[in-house]
């Protein structure tokens, strides 16, 4: 089957050549109200008598807390309750969990383990007396020595961070290791060639456009707690404050409104969270905390922040045998990251990449700094973003020291068609791909050979005038993600298995519910699921509508974030669509007095084999099933039902980026010229947002590579506070995509869909990075750290590279 027709379904593979009945390029439905202004998000949310929240932060990033006095806060005349550590305490409320079984402090009760850190919460009449009062609130520190260098967490005399914690005697974390050491080593004792090199993936921070926030209101007379929040997993959430609280969960709703944004920085429970959930408890109304933008940039969770040393092991000929790989992963001052709780480096360990390699080995040591807590944000499908960077520069470094051409390299390397389903040297099992044919169609795309022969030239012209005019470079990144976390026995937050579940209810009329468990923000959800039940019943997407975001409402599930929207909730969708369309048979059955057996389904429609003329639409089927007709016994009316999907596997979407930029050696500057993306996501339900999800991600890139960067000073002061400091991609910094595609179905979900959403932040850093590298290899620059500012750029040519994450002399 060709690229554009992977399954037989008409045009692009999608069902109808319209796509209003099923896939295709079909406009998002919930653009209507976004378009015209009516999005309804968490701050547009106002209740009867709701005060407002402001938190008092740490100037500090580590010190003794010796005294919180609130007298003069609690006397405004606008206060009406404040709250600090020493309250709850009280409440037993001043430790909650994280996601990866840690604790973490709601308000600082002993010190306080970075800048930013929760000390005291107000509550008021007006957001403005809440932050004006925190001016009132007198706080006595005893400044500490922080911890800033993740590489000295673990020195000897290193400041201990976790002292909360009975027993505690250095920074450590974890160690974990995957894959096979001794027989990595025994590759690396035969190989021909070694090549090792450090390199750091700094802290950067998904920034999304909406901070976080919450509107809790705790009605003192039924008992229920309903909360108002921006979080990408509301059931998650719903648990947590059950253990938080001690409230039953069918007494607490969660509801999570329209997001604007949140690539993983809204996973977590925040203390301010908790703290407003404390302040309506007390004060008997409803509280509203919304943080700004400093705040979001400085507590909440972060991304990367992966210190690597890399080793590539190979034949003089380029064939890759090993790869050993040694990382220290800054974690912050709690080990907050949501990832499952069998691997606490995240899904790390697929850092072999697309690439068929012998053997390998990952060591990765977690520690604490006074940094805020994080890790898994900004659309990294569980450290999948730094395994994949790690790769493909090894990859890259390995071809200039054979001298060869990057791309000839990874053809001869990238695992082909008929290894699949391939299972890697640390316990992946790879479900479908065809790497050689997607980095060949990103080739053509590109005119890859034209690229080089331009570069040549330039590069002999300038050499030929003596002069140092724009440095041209190319480069390539191949990434494989694994995504659609995930099977039950396998992967888990916090003891909840990450099953998603799915409800299904078509109305006497041929409308349809469809109730799912994760979360949108901004992916498009309620386009693309009602395109798969359409897709599935043959009905007009415009007559299904998606609920989704209220505890109440929907059945459970892990929420958004690692790209398993469609990998693990879209096959629940397919899975209880292909149940109403199995007892929708029986009605029609009963219909046409037929066997159900003798139907046969065609889009829509249910009819007699044989005799296409006899047949029931499903909107007859639907009125038929809530309405006289005799049913077989033990058959129930009405058409709905409910599903639970347990994936068997992950699924493994892969693409290929090439990145075209334009250096200027007198000032460091570089320019993206172009960016050739080609993904292969399996079977695509809309196009056109596969396509929106990639130039978001591209642009993230973009951002990773050339400008963002969460730096610290000696005494833990965030450098990046502020949009004035902290950079993100405009359209002046971004080319004009090209797009490209290829279509390998995953054979294990229901729609052979593999999920996209974090793909191109996986694979443009590495290809941006790499074409910089191969635009300065007339200097002789064999490495460079992100971010490739003007400034590092600069310095990187000059022989004087800095470390990017810290401001430290």
């Amino acid at each position: 089957m060709s690229a554009s027709d992977p399954n037989g379904h008409g045009p692009n593979g999608h069902g109808s050549p319209n796509g209003h009945h099923g896939f295709g390029r079909v406009a998002r439905k919930e653009d209507a109200r976004f378009i015209r202004g009516q999005g309804n998000y968490v701050d547009d949310i106002k209740l009867p008598g709701m005060l407002y929240g402001a938190i008092l932060r740490s100037p500090h990033a580590h010190a003794r807390l010796l005294s919180v006095d609130t007298t003069a806060a609690e006397a405004h005349p606008q206060v009406r309750a404040v709250i600090t550590g020493e309250t709850l305490a009280g409440l037993d409320l001043a430790w909650m969990p994280t996601l990866s079984n840690d604790v973490q402090a709601v308000l600082a009760t002993d010190k306080v383990r970075y800048q930013g850190q929760e000390v005291a919460f107000v509550v008021a009449e007006t957001h403005y007396a809440a932050r004006d009062a925190l001016e009132l609130i007198d706080v006595d520190y005893e400044a500490l020595p922080p911890v800033i260098d993740a590489r000295t967490a673990l020195d000897d005399g290193a400041p201990l961070i976790r002292d909360d914690v009975e027993g505690r005697t250095d920074n450590r974390i974890f160690d974990w290791e995957a894959g096979d050491a001794g027989q990595t080593d025994r590759v690396f004792d035969e190989a021909e060639v070694v090549i090792a090199q450090d390199m750091l993936y700094p802290r950067v921070h998904p920034a999304p456009l909406e901070t976080c926030g919450i509107v809790a209101d705790m009605d003192k007379v039924t008992g229920k707690l309903t909360v108002h929040t921006t979080t990408q997993a509301p059931h998650a959430h719903r648990t947590v404050y059950a253990l938080v609280a001690g409230l039953p969960e069918h007494k607490i709703r969660v509801v999570s409104p329209d997001i604007g944004g949140g690539f993983g920085n809204k996973v977590g429970i925040y203390p301010g969270y908790v703290c407003a959930i404390v302040g309506s408890i007390v004060t008997g109304r409803p509280v509203k905390w919304m943080e700004d933008r400093s705040e979001n940039l400085m507590t909440t969770s972060f991304a990367r922040d992966y210190h690597m040393r890399g080793e590539i092991a190979a034949t003089r000929d380029g064939r890759v045998r090993g790869l050993r790989v040694k990382v220290l992963a800054d974690h912050g001052a709690f080990n907050g990251t949501a990832q499952p709780t069998k691997f606490p480096a995240g899904f790390f360990h697929v850092f072999t990449g697309s690439y068929d390699i012998e053997a390998a080995h990952c060591a990765v040591t977690g520690v604490y700094t006074n940094k805020a807590p994080g890790g898994v944000a900004y659309a990294c499908s569980f450290r999948i973003t730094e395994a994949a960077y790690l790769v493909e520069r090894m990859i890259d470094l390995l071809a200039a020291e054979l001298g060869t051409d990057p791309a000839e390299l990874r053809l001869r390397n990238l695992l082909r068609a008929e290894q699949f389903p391939y299972s890697s040297p640390t316990g992946w099992e790879y479900d479908s791909g065809d790497y050689p044919r997607t980095l060949r169609t990103a080739m053509d795309i590109a005119g890859y050979d034209e690229l080089r022969a331009e570069q040549a030239d330039r590069r002999a012209r300038a050499a030929d005038a003596g002069e140092d005019g724009p440095l041209m470079g190319i480069g390539i990144s191949f990434f494989t993600e694994a995504v659609g976390a995930g099977p039950r026995k396998h992967m888990d937050i916090l003891g909840l298995g990450m099953a998603d579940g799915a409800e299904l209810r078509v109305h006497p009329t041929g409308k349809a519910v469809l109730r799912i468990s994760v979360q949108t923000q901004g992916q498009g959800h309620e386009t693309t699921f009602a395109q798969i039940v359409a897709h599935e019943l043959g009905i007009p997407v415009d007559d299904v509508e998606v609920v989704h975001g209220d505890t109440d409402q929907t059945p459970f599930g892990l929420g958004t974030y690692g790209s398993r929207s469609t990998p693990v909730s879209g096959a629940a969708t397919a899975v209880v669509a292909r149940k109403v369309r199995e007892r929708a048979r029986i009605v029609a059955g009963a219909m046409l007095e037929a066997d159900p057996e003798d139907l046969e389904w065609t889009p829509g429609r249910w009819t007699v084999r044989g005799d296409p003329s006899s047949g029931a639409t499903m909107q007859e089927i639907a009125m038929a099933a809530h309405g006289s007709l005799e049913l077989p016994d033990g058959v129930e009316g009405h058409l709905d039902a409910t599903t639970v999907y347990n994936p068997p596997n992950l699924t493994y979407p892969f693409g290929a980026y090439i990145a075209v930029v334009d250096v200027d050696p007198g000032t460091g500057k570089v320019t993206v010229r172009r960016f050739i993306a080609v993904d292969d996501c399996g079977v695509r339900i809309n196009p056109m947002i596969v396509e929106g999800q990639v130039h978001g991600g591209l642009a993230d890139g973009v951002g990773m590579a050339l400008m963002q960067v969460m730096a610290f000073d000696e005494d833990g002061n965030h450098l990046g506070a502020s949009f004035m400091d902290y950079l993100l991609p405009t359209t002046m910094e971004c080319p004009s995509w090209e797009l490209g595609e290829t279509v390998t179905p995953s054979p294990h979900h229901p729609l052979g869909a593999k999920g996209v959403g974090e793909s191109a932040t996986v694979g443009s850093p590495a290809a941006i990075v790499n074409a910089v590298v191969d635009a300065l290899q007339p200097y002789g620059v064999r490495h460079a750290d992100m971010p490739l500012t003007p400034a590092n750029v600069w310095r990187v040519i000059q022989g004087r590279p800095f470390r990017t994450d810290l401001a430290i002399p």
